[in-house]
């Protein structure tokens, strides 16, 4: 374009980044002069750092027309930051911060919304709706639960002797982590032995309520009440009927008589229950004694392939229960309760439990509360062990995932991010000093 023309302009927009924000747009307009060529236009563009700087050239009649942003999206970025580690003396974040809770409060206040409608388990009753996805959680437990035991038998998985850490390989990692009895006499190095289920699938246990809306349990009453695995407990409160662990059902709902106190409608009245369809049927968990290998690679791709199909299905279909069916935890400790609201012994051992009389800090609990994923160092290669001094390049995932992704399954899109795949490893540590 030749700048002898002086009805010429060029207009610059300019988008400023400050603190992770972007400024609103400044357009400015810089008229050219005559005796110089476009050349200082250039290095105008190379001076600016930390500036996007659109251009846009028009003529004396030519409008400016609409700058087109490319826009990249990716629901699963690459490389994402492994997970936090939260130690003893730390409480568990609120999944909503309670700023934002009042927030939210005062915002129903001012607009004056209706109430929402009662869900039906806080009025007694059960969604019959979620009734398949409640006996589909079950039973997808259960087959992840017969897989692992059969997948152990194949891929070696380390647990630490002093603390809950463990490793999926044929020989622990090297790195200074152990956080269990007499770590500093160690200087941090753990003591593999070889893991059972129970390191893989944390037994996390809650107690089992008959009524959901009756009375809370008290301290005295901790030893005289089972309890059963938590997402059993949630799967029964949605409507799964196991003839050891019985729930009443109510028909009707509740009648409120107070803020905390309600009775229940009289049902006599009701004709007799239609005869309901047949349910789902129910999995049972293989004793280890009947536990058998995969008889072949192949059959052993299939089994992985299976238990992560289980593994997803579980966690999706529970994290959508327990929108409808609140799940409590400790804020202090990894005790859950199943429940509109926890119970009242006073069991809890955390940090600083004297101040609070054992009592626990019941809040609402979130997937990884309910069923932990239990995170482990991916390994590239298994022929290879890892090395201390490249730490920083290894990703991490899920204890039951990184057993099938040994096995033989396809990793899932959603565990690529914090597995690090994108990420290229040194061949060796003065590679690895080099990288900035």
């Amino acid at each position: 374009m030749d700048c002898g023309c002086l009805h010429s302009q060029l207009s610059t927009t300019v988008l400023v980044y400050s603190k992770g924000r972007i400024q609103p747009p400044k357009v400015r307009i810089l008229r050219c002069n005559p005796q110089y060529n476009l050349s200082s236009l250039d290095s105008l563009q190379q001076s600016c750092s930390g500036v996007a700087i659109q251009l846009k050239f028009r003529g004396p009649s030519e409008k400016l027309r609409p700058v087109r942003a490319a826009v990249i999206r990716c629901d699963h970025p690459q490389n994402a930051d492994l997970p936090r580690y939260y130690s003893r003396k730390e409480k568990k974040p609120f999944p909503i911060p309670i700023v934002e809770l009042r927030r939210a409060a005062r915002e129903r206040m001012k607009n004056r919304l209706p109430k929402r409608r009662v869900p039906p388990p806080k009025i007694g009753l059960v969604i019959k709706s979620l009734l398949p996805l409640a006996y589909n959680v079950f039973n997808a437990r259960i087959t992840v639960i017969n897989n692992l035991k059969r997948l152990l038998k194949v891929v070696p998985v380390n647990g630490c002797k002093w603390c809950n850490e463990i490793h999926v390989g044929p020989v622990g990692h090297p790195f200074k982590s152990c956080r269990g009895s007499q770590a500093s006499k160690r200087k941090g190095h753990h003591e593999w032995g070889k893991a059972v289920l129970e390191d893989i699938m944390v037994p996390l246990e809650s107690y089992h309520l008959y009524d959901r809306l009756g009375k809370r349990i008290s301290h005295e009453e901790r030893f005289s009440i089972p309890r059963i695995p938590a997402v059993v407990e949630l799967c029964i409160q949605a409507g799964v009927d196991i003839p050891e662990y019985p729930t009443k059902r109510r028909r009707k709902p509740i009648i409120w008589t107070g803020k905390n106190e309600f009775v229940d409608a009289d049902e006599s009245e009701l004709p007799d229950p239609e005869p309901e369809s047949p349910k789902p049927p129910i999995l049972t968990e293989i004793p280890d004694v009947d536990v058998e290998p995969p008889s072949s690679a192949e059959e052993t791709v299939l089994l992985a392939e299976e238990t992560l199909e289980a593994w997803e299905r579980m966690r999706v279909g529970a994290n959508r229960l327990m929108k409808m069916y609140p799940v409590r935890v400790c804020g202090y400790c990894p005790e859950v309760h199943v429940g509109p609201s926890g119970h009242k012994a006073q069991n809890c051992g955390a940090h600083k439990h004297q101040q609070r009389n054992g009592q626990h800090g019941w809040q609402t609990a979130v997937l990884d509360d309910l069923i932990p994923p239990r995170y482990v160092w991916h390994v590239p290669d298994v022929t290879q062990s890892l090395q201390r001094e490249l730490r920083s390049f290894y990703g991490q995932a899920p204890a039951v995932v990184e057993i099938c992704v040994q096995a033989g399954a396809e990793v899932p899109e959603q565990y690529k991010p914090t597995m690090r795949f994108d990420v290229g490893i040194p061949s060796s540590i003065k590679e690895a000093e080099m990288v900035v």
